[in-house]
């Protein structure tokens, strides 16, 4: 199956889709500022790997990441560019973190919403609809975005987020309970 192609971009910025309260794009912003401790609503995405066993693939998130820095989270996170398809997005997103493709794109949780605070007073206050998919070939992560990975079978993965749910990004702890793998 063939990724979806990305539109051309025209800024080297990047950019967010800003919502409002009902989920309806109402303009854009850059990604640098929108995370503060006012972060407007905005679009983003979420993406669940797994392999034939059901295990899921987590990575950790690298330690020079603005948001959630060294906790680990489910495979692939991003936010879609102005006028670019969400599922556009998930497939570049893997190859930027991940440097590999994904096949069997499906989306699971169309209208998952959170918001989250870190300790220092960041926000995450995001639409962000969850995928799932499988791996076309084999991780090369990108160090400024993943500090580590490993699979994990997601029975393993709800026990360790039981006792340390800190230790995982809050939109895998909010998103677990809904993934079957």
């Amino acid at each position: 199956m063939r990724e979806p192609q990305q539109p051309a971009m025209t800024s080297p910025e990047e950019l967010v889709v800003l919502l409002d309260d009902d989920g309806r794009p109402c303009g854009t912003a850059p990604k640098h500022l929108v995370h503060d401790d006012a972060t407007p609503l905005h679009l983003a995405f979420s993406c669940w790997v797994f392999d034939d066993e059901g295990r899921t693939l987590l990575t950790r998130r690298a330690e020079s990441k603005r948001t959630w820095p060294g906790a680990w989270t489910n495979t692939v996170c991003g936010h879609p560019a102005p006028g670019e398809p969400i599922e556009v997005a998930v497939h570049r997103r893997a190859r930027e973190e991940l440097g590999v493709g994904l096949q069997r794109v499906v989306l699971l949780l169309p209208d998952f919403r959170y918001r989250a605070v870190m300790t220092d007073g960041t926000v995450e206050n995001e639409v962000c609809p969850v995928y799932e998919a499988r791996l076309d070939g084999f991780p090369a992560p990108d160090p400024a975005e993943v500090g580590d990975l490993r699979w994990e079978a997601l029975d393993e993965l709800r026990e360790q987020v039981r006792i340390r749910p800190f230790a995982f990004s809050p939109w895998l702890v909010d998103q677990l309970p809904r993934i079957e793998g």
